[in-house]
């Protein structure tokens, strides 16, 4: 089953909070993304575009504009605890 998303909330440093309808809180760093996938760059480049992430309608996904965005199964699997963050 795909995991829904209940909040998400953009934070310094291209992290992303989320927490799922499951109950899992987790941290997703954004910013390796941005180093590693062409598209994410104008996260980095854009004003404002990092803090205008939003929630799609069946909130299996988050997104910034129409070539970027990120399905909730990622991360879910590769987001961590804010204790595992600043391991």
């Amino acid at each position: 089953m795909i995991p829904r998303i209940k909040s998400v909330k953009p934070l310094e440093n291209y992290i992303l909070h989320v927490i799922f309808d499951d109950g899992r809180d987790c941290l997703y760093d954004v910013g390796e993304d941005i180093e590693n996938i062409k598209e994410y760059e104008d996260l980095k480049s854009v004003y404002g575009l990092f803090e205008n992430v939003q929630l799609d309608e069946s909130r299996t996904c988050v997104f910034w504009n129409d070539f970027i965005d990120l399905p909730s199964d990622i991360i879910y699997e590769y987001g961590k605890e804010e204790a595992e963050l600043h391991e």
